[in-house]
Formats: C-alpha cells, sequence, structure tokens
C-alpha cells in the first residue's frame, strides 16, 4: 500500500502541474458558468417549474466529453511513447497500481473541478439572498452524488482509452468517442421500436438501464436508487481491470 500512495502522490503532482488540466478546468468551468447564468435568467424571465439547478446539472454532459479526455488522455498514452512506463514496470510495482493511481489522480480533479462549481449557486444566493428558495439542498447533494459515481466510469473509460495507443492524441479521440457512445448512444437505442419488434427486447431493456440521462433525471429528482451505484462502480471496476491487463501485456 505504501507503493500505491506514493504512486498517487506522484501522479496527483503531474497533474497538477500538466497544461492540459488547467485547459480543461477553464474551458469547463466557463461553459458550465455560462449555463448557470442562462439558467437563473430562464427562471427569472420565464415562468419554470424546473428548479436552475436542475436545468444546470442537466447540461453535466456537454463539458464531460471535453473534460475526461483532457484530463485522462496523457495518463498513459504519454508514458507508453517516452518509454517511462516501461521502466516504471520494471521495478517492484504492479500494473493494477499503475493504473489505480492514474484513476485516482484523474477522478481527484474531476471530482475538484465539479466542486468548484458550487461557488456558482453560493455567490449567487450570497448577492441575492432572495435566491435562496431557488436552490433545493437535498436536490444540490443527489445531483453532484450523482456526477460523482458516473464521473469514476468515465475516468475509467478515459484511462482504457490512453492504455490502447501511444499517441495522447488518438487516445483523446478515443476517449471521446466511447463517452459519447455511453452517454447519448444507450438513449438512442432506447428509442428504436424496430429493436422490440424484431424480438430483441433485451437490448432496448439493457440501453435503457444503462441511459445517463434516466438516471440523472431520478438523482435530480432527489431520488437516490442503488442500480446506477452498481452500474457506474462494476463497470469501472471492470474497465480498469482489462487496463491493468493490458499495461501488463504491452510492458510484458
Amino acid at each position: 500500500m505504501r507503493r500505491f500512495f506514493t504512486l498517487c502522490r506522484y501522479q496527483i503532482w503531474q497533474m497538477a502541474i500538466s497544461p492540459s488540466t488547467y485547459i480543461a478546468a477553464f474551458l469547463f468551468l466557463c461553459f458550465m458558468g455560462m449555463i448557470f447564468l442562462k439558467s437563473i435568467s430562464d427562471v427569472s424571465m420565464y415562468e419554470s417549474s424546473e428548479s436552475p439547478f436542475g436545468m444546470f446539472i442537466w447540461a453535466f454532459w456537454i463539458p464531460v466529453l471535453f473534460m475526461v479526455p483532457l484530463l485522462t488522455m496523457r495518463s498513459l498514452a504519454e508514458e507508453r511513447r517516452m518509454g517511462t512506463l516501461g521502466a516504471l514496470m520494471t521495478t517492484s510495482v504492479t500494473s493494477a497500481q499503475v493504473v489505480m493511481s492514474k484513476f485516482v489522480a484523474c477522478y481527484f480533479f474531476y471530482v475538484f473541478i465539479w466542486l468548484l462549481t458550487l461557488f456558482f449557486p453560493l455567490i449567487t444566493c450570497w448577492y441575492v439572498p432572495s435566491a435562496k428558495p431557488l436552490f433545493d439542498v437535498w436536490q444540490m447533494v443527489t445531483g453532484y452524488i450523482f456526477i460523482f459515481i458516473s464521473g469514476a466510469m468515465y475516468i475509467a473509460i478515459g484511462i482504457f482509452a490512453s492504455s490502447l495507443t501511444r499517441t495522447t492524441l488518438v487516445a483523446g479521440m478515443l476517449s471521446f468517442s466511447m463517452l459519447f457512445v455511453v452517454v447519448v448512444g444507450a438513449g438512442i437505442v432506447a428509442k428504436f421500436p424496430i429493436l422490440e419488434q424484431s424480438g430483441l427486447s433485451w437490448v432496448v431493456d439493457s440501453a435503457a438501464y444503462m441511459q445517463t440521462f434516466r438516471h440523472l433525471e431520478e438523482f435530480s429528482g432527489s431520488m437516490l436508487d442503488t442500480r446506477p451505484f452498481f452500474f457506474y462502480f462494476s463497470t469501472s471496476a471492470v474497465l480498469l481491470a482489462i487496463t491493468a491487463l493490458i499495461t501488463e501485456s504491452k510492458n510484458a
């Protein structure tokens, strides 16, 4: 465990000095800041039953498609290209420890960047006290819980994509494509009526179970369900296990 924590500290430091981390954070906060301002503007100008936070959190997937690849594309691809990963694997650390340390570092920054968005409602309530009733604390808690548990799978997808190539640009493109399929693809497949008519209803049921926006709707409605927890965490574990096997096989 001591080697693992040493690797985690090193990977977090590498993420902290990486330009792509700050680019991802800057673009993400700019985009989400504009989304938050628009949600506040829409609620104040039009009568809407939806809270501004619900409108804000619904757009989470757009910056995730760009933020996650920027955070993860260098994790394994860059080290394999430079030869440092092969040198690291000759020491007493295992491929699982290397992969998990990179996952922990990327996930740490993913959570940290999302936590920065808490300043949006806090600043709003500080300068506009009358806006406090617009924000349901429990809805915000469940919304961020969804962001964090789903983020574990998204980061695992990015780490997995980075293990497939030596080029960071290709890793970023692979990560973006995989994330798009996972986030948007399941919802599209679940709406194909031809699958139910052709006896492939199990495909529709599986796609409905994996729908990101369905999970988001449940969580943003202040309802906690254990099934999304199992789905995101189990998928993350499988992806990280496969990534560890790929890393070990390519550096054997």
